[in-house]
């Protein structure tokens, strides 16, 4: 039985909920950056949300030079942001714990 792609929520009120995030200028999606010491701790940022977004069937748009990782999250299905995208971002927040982080 085909699943229901999960409702859309709008990227401003995705925002809201995550301030170290950004609504994508050209997309309904939500953006961040990351930014690491090094690119150790930038891929193994990455290899570790890679186990988890894997489990959850839910995967990341990103990319990566040196150390710097920027994230766009949307549930494709949906066409749009969803509680999935919520639910990884909050995870990836909480990976990268106190980090100066600044978003994109």
């Amino acid at each position: 039985m085909p699943r229901t792609p999960p409702p859309v929520i709008a990227p401003t009120d995705a925002v809201a909920m995550l301030p170290k995030w950004s609504v994508h200028a050209e997309r309904a999606a939500i953006e961040r950056r990351f930014v690491f010491a090094d690119f150790a701790e930038a891929f193994g940022f990455m290899a570790r949300i890679a186990i988890i977004a894997e489990k959850h069937d839910h995967h990341p748009e990103w990319f990566n030079v040196y150390n710097r990782v920027d994230v766009v999250l949307t549930t494709h299905e949906s066409g749009g942001v969803t509680e999935r995208d919520l639910a990884l971002a909050k995870i990836m927040d909480a990976a990268c714990g106190d980090l100066q982080n600044t978003a994109s």
